[in-house]
């Protein structure tokens, strides 16, 4: 009688497929998870409204001004990086709040008027592009987010950080969130501020540099930016160490106009 073949086990069987499945699942940087990453479960939802949960986790330990950091314009090819703070009083999120990204313009407008005026402390930075240009956009960034918590009216016990911010010249004890922007209120809120005023700064400055579009991109890479590079060369506010800009000449058409001008 042929010798009968042995069957796998069963739990080999079934554990084979899910490590299979789990490797093709989204993930997402974890330090305490094995292999410092960790997995999206399938009965895992999205968030787009973002909540409390991280503020009232720093409350209970004590801490009672939380203020919520983030940048916005970190990929533009022209204008400042621009960072905002946000202390929003205990429990209050204005309705509609969400990632600037996730919002139409008159949805971060109102937004940015309820946060203003009922937040206990905001501020929003600048770092204009020849200091980016000088010590690099990574750094510039950071500069504008220490200078944004550093201007609040109420000094923060904490600051809820997005992303891979961090501030090492703060002596604030800091929190870095993963897509802080859509999940902690606070960051969120910060966003939506830094947004309105880059974008209503970005909007003068196109009528200081015309040729751009400026005024709608923002100064994001937007085909008719990149047709205005081509055809005027880069201006004083744009990002020369940036690849798009870098390849064109500057322009001495905004030196010209300078001269010419009343009290130039």
């Amino acid at each position: 009688m042929a010798p009968s073949l042995r069957q796998p086990d069963a739990r080999l069987r079934s554990a084979t497929p899910a490590r299979s499945a789990a490797r093709h699942r989204p993930s997402f940087p974890s330090p305490a998870a094995p292999g410092g990453r960790a997995f999206v479960a399938p009965w895992h939802r999205e968030r787009r409204d973002p909540d409390f949960a991280e503020e009232l986790d720093l409350a209970r330990r004590g801490h009672r001004f939380i203020a919520g950091i983030d940048e916005v314009g970190r990929g533009c090819l022209a204008g400042p990086v621009a960072a905002g703070a946000v202390i929003l009083p205990p429990g209050w999120c204005p309705r509609g709040l969400r990632d600037s990204k996730l919002l139409d313009r008159a949805e971060r407008e109102r937004l940015a008027v309820e946060i203003t005026a009922r937040a206990v402390a905001w501020a929003v930075a600048f770092v204009e592009p020849a200091i980016i240009d000088g010590i690099n956009i990574l750094q510039a960034t950071l500069l504008a987010a220490q200078l944004a918590a550093s201007r609040l009216a109420v000094r923060p016990d904490v600051l809820l950080l997005d992303g891979t911010l961090h501030l090492p010249e703060l002596s604030i004890r800091q929190r870095v969130v993963i897509d802080g922007d859509r999940l902690c209120a606070s960051v969120a809120a910060a966003s939506v501020v830094a947004k309105v005023a880059r974008d209503r700064l970005m909007v003068e400055l196109d009528g200081r540099y015309p040729g751009y579009d400026l005024a709608r991109n923002k100064g994001y890479a937007a085909p008719e930016h990149r047709a205005g590079l081509r055809a005027l060369g880069a201006s004083p506010i744009h990002r020369l160490t940036f690849n798009s800009c870098s390849i064109v000449e500057t322009a001495t058409l905004w030196e010209a106009v300078a001269e010419g001008s009343p009290g130039g």
